[in-house]
């Protein structure tokens, strides 16, 4: 594959059931072949991409020290501002290097129900109070407006997944109506002193949960993904578009059959300057914490035992910190 798939998800999104079937089986193709596709006719208004995108790069060009006050005072809470390097995608994946040469911002969900699963003390783990700044005003509202219409989609998506898999289409419904999804804004600014050896803007890492879903952008120092021959291909997007991944615990829940692949952000070259500076938006979809993921293989033929949703995403997140 020299190019990832581009995939229209509209005839899909209330369509019949024939048509649902033709686009599963292209995201069964490209989950296959390279674990990555783009999608277009989403339904996710433009507007509301650029509105959060702009909320973004307001935030990302004050000064530090405004920055820092919107960073949480436990370094373990997974909300709010991480400065430059805070962790290490690589090390995910066992891998070693350097702290990343990215920002971001680290949100969830504004509200949920008052009941014992949200509230109780595992649930208290997951369910984090978001943590916003001053400044831009409206960046919650336009966030949280955003990370509805990817719960819409992710729910579209999740079924288009099962009927892929050839199982019922509600296979997954259980499993993510309480679902965990965080988000990040990340934020890669322009570099202005060189990398240390083997640094780069997000080292080579896979993702841990169902599907991530990013917004980027096409400038210098961008994403990559690794082809099963061993070479890094560039991932191209506009800003109507998705570029959809599948995680580590999907992987597991197909046994293999499709594969949660090794991606990066690079740095950009030196001539570049200012105008590397970078933004993308990702939303990494994540099952119910309680979720037991247990591979749809016959039996005997399981390459994973089964692990809790919630337990993977934790010791995932322990492994990247620097």
């Amino acid at each position: 594959m020299t190019t990832i798939p581009v995939i229209d998800l509209a005839p899909a999104l209330g369509g019949t059931a024939e048509a649902r079937m033709a686009v599963a089986r292209q995201m069964e193709a490209a989950c296959t072949d390279i674990g990555f596709f783009t999608i277009r006719g989403h339904g996710v208004p433009l507007a509301l991409i650029d509105g959060l995108r702009s909320h973004a790069k307001h935030f990302f060009n004050l000064p530090l020290e405004r920055k820092l006050e919107a960073q949480p005072e436990d370094p373990a809470v997974p909300r709010g501002y991480r400065a430059l390097g805070f962790d290490a995608l690589s090390r995910g994946n066992a891998g070693q290097a350097p702290g990343d040469l990215k920002e971001y911002y680290h949100f969830g969900r504004e509200r949920w129900p008052d009941a014992p699963y949200y509230t109780g003390e595992e649930g208290r783990r997951y369910f984090v109070p978001n943590r916003w700044p001053k400044e831009p005003q409206g960046w919650a509202d336009t966030a949280a407006a955003y990370y509805g219409h990817m719960e819409r989609l992710t729910n579209e998506m999740m079924a288009l997944v099962a009927l892929a898999l050839g199982l019922d289409e509600r296979f997954f419904a259980d499993k993510i109506d309480r679902h965990i999804t965080a988000m990040r804004i990340n934020f890669y600014p322009a570099q202005t002193a060189a990398p240390e050896p083997g640094q780069l803007r997000a080292g080579a890492h896979t993702d841990y949960g169902l599907l991530t879903i990013l917004n980027g952008e096409n400038t210098a120092g961008g994403l990559q993904v690794q082809t099963r021959q061993g070479d890094w291909l560039p991932v191209e997007t506009a800003p109507d578009t998705f570029v959809v991944n599948i995680g580590d615990l999907l992987m597991r829940w197909t046994n293999d059959r499709w594969v949660s692949n090794v991606h990066r952000v690079v740095n950009p070259p030196v001539e570049a300057g200012a105008e590397a500076q970078r933004i993308s938006i990702a939303f990494f979809h994540h099952p119910n914490y309680d979720a037991l993921v247990e591979c749809v293989a016959p039996p005997g033929q399981a390459k994973y035992p089964p692990v809790r949703s919630g337990d993977y995403r934790t010791q995932k997140y322990r492994q990247t910190r620097v």
